[in-house]
């Protein structure tokens, strides 16, 4: 039974450090603004943006610090990288007339778009850096170093609980965005209009922070 508890510990331990960075209920409004208000093209998206998800947080807990030990990437580079991608996705939207392809796809409803065009859009910005970016990556990583290699049967339980915490995460990002559009329709077309510009601006000072944050940790690193 103890072992059973310290089983479900380790298990939503993930999900606990992960969700509050990540913030799938602040991200649900620019969710419903990339998918220009469709519920039909809401409900495939946001099961594709949690599949990718739960693969980018898997990655980054089993493999990611020897990924980054092999390219000799930093975090804070990861950081600022990632920064850079979220500004200029929210600059983008900041200046968008409502031109980008698939707001015209939902607006001429005429158009379909294929499961593998739905996962290419789905993956940038919404899946990465905007909803598994460098600070959860960054948290999965140091969370990926908890898994004991003392024999290979830790490991693979090590393993199974990274990846039931990383499917609970997946799993809240999914609902929060497939109901996004819902919320937002709620709002009105003044609404909408109000909540993707302040959306967009919101993203753009996220990325500006992001910079500002992989900078500070540069500089504290390069501090004699």
């Amino acid at each position: 039974m103890n072992q059973f508890a310290h089983f479900l510990q380790a298990v939503f331990v993930v999900p606990l450090a992960l969700l509050p960075i990540i913030n799938p209920l602040g991200g649900s409004a620019l969710f419903a603004t990339i998918t220009g208000g469709s519920e039909r093209l809401a409900k495939p998206m946001a099961r594709q943006v949690a599949i990718n998800v739960w693969v980018i947080l898997m990655v980054a807990m089993l493999v990611g610090t020897y990924v980054l030990d092999f390219f000799g990437i930093s975090l804070p580079i990861v950081r600022i990288g990632g920064g850079l991608l979220v500004a200029a996705t929210g600059w983008r939207m900041l200046n968008s007339d409502g031109g980008d392809a698939i707001r015209d796809a939902v607006v001429s409803d005429t158009a379909e778009l294929s499961p593998n065009e739905i996962a290419r859009r789905s993956f940038f910005p919404m899946s990465f850096p905007l909803t598994s970016g460098p600070g959860s990556i960054a948290t999965s990583i140091a969370l990926g170093t908890r898994l004991s290699s003392e024999s290979s049967q830790h490991y693979v339980i090590g393993v199974i609980v990274a990846a039931i915490g990383a499917a609970i995460t997946a799993a809240t990002v999914f609902l929060c965005y497939r109901y996004a559009v819902r919320l937002q329709r709620k709002l009105g077309d003044v609404g909408v209009i109000i909540v993707a510009r302040m959306s967009a601006f919101i993203l753009l000072c996220i990325g500006i922070e992001m910079i500002w944050a992989g900078w500070v940790d540069l500089n504290r690193a390069l501090a004699p």
